[in-house]
């Protein structure tokens, strides 16, 4: 069996402190990578770094940044270079949610809309936040001879979803970063990819009515809700050695979700 190459790898995983960025730092961790794991849950992060190196990470430790912020960004790849060296892999999984309709209609006339305030904070983490870390860190990954860049985008950006312009919206544009970066840093041996998560078992999604969880699975033909730990097992293969050839591919991991089934 193919190995992964994944020991000792120096990776970065956005929004490591819950969910698909928790399950990806502890599977790396399994692999004996190096995990520098930002998010701003200061309380979840700063106990993370024991727990991925009792899972078996050759080290870790946490960072609370805030991917919107440039300063912080470029603060934590500089702490991550002063450590290792090196960066070998960034997985830009950090995101949020701000749901509203773009506009709601009552008894004939707006009842509300998508605030400028939900609107811009969705794209500055999920989109801006994208290229803010990738910015910082593909330069040391130019000069060390190559790289792997990871990208959260989401089922959501290929179909759309009622009450998610931003999400969306940001979703969809992490995608066409990722295809443009495929074409721009593949010379650099830096493999760039995106995966397109379904509907998935974290917190947020677990916090929901049954109801609404109900008619997500009715939408998976699969017949429930992904796990946190099986996006992080397709984060790990497009990392590995085992995807040596695939670049600007987008990998949907969604239950073979079908939008009206």
């Amino acid at each position: 069996m193919k190995k992964t190459g994944l020991r000792n790898k120096a990776v970065i995983i956005t929004g490591a402190a819950d969910g698909i960025g928790r399950a990806t730092a502890s599977r790396f961790a399994e692999e004996g990578a190096r995990v520098s794991a930002w998010d701003v849950n200061e309380a979840a992060g700063e106990a993370l770094p024991a727990t991925l190196r009792e899972a078996g990470a050759v080290d870790a430790f946490y960072s609370r940044v805030d991917v919107a912020d440039v300063p912080s960004v470029e603060a934590a790849v500089h702490g991550a270079l002063s450590r290792w060296g090196r960066i070998d892999i960034l997985i830009n999984n950090a995101g949020i949610v701000r749901d509203a309709q773009l506009v709601k209609w009552k008894e004939g006339q707006a009842t509300g809309t998508m605030g400028d305030e939900s609107f811009d904070a969705v794209i500055g983490v999920n989109l801006k936040g994208v290229f803010n870390c990738t910015r910082a860190a593909v330069p040391h990954m130019i000069q060390q001879g190559g790289g792997v860049v990871l990208v959260a985008s989401s089922v959501v950006a290929l179909y759309g979803n009622f009450g998610q312009t931003n999400y969306a919206a940001s979703k969809a544009g992490v995608i066409a970063m990722t295809r443009t970066w495929a074409r721009e840093l593949g010379r650099f041996n830096i493999r760039v990819n995106a995966i397109a998560p379904g509907f998935i078992a974290t917190g947020m999604i677990q916090s929901m009515p049954d109801k609404v969880i109900q008619t997500m699975v009715g939408h998976t033909p699969l017949g429930r809700l992904g796990l946190p730990e099986e996006i992080a097992e397709a984060y790990v293969w497009l990392a590995s050695d085992a995807a040596s050839f695939v670049h600007g591919a987008v990998l949907s991991v969604d239950g073979g979700m079908v939008l009206g089934t």
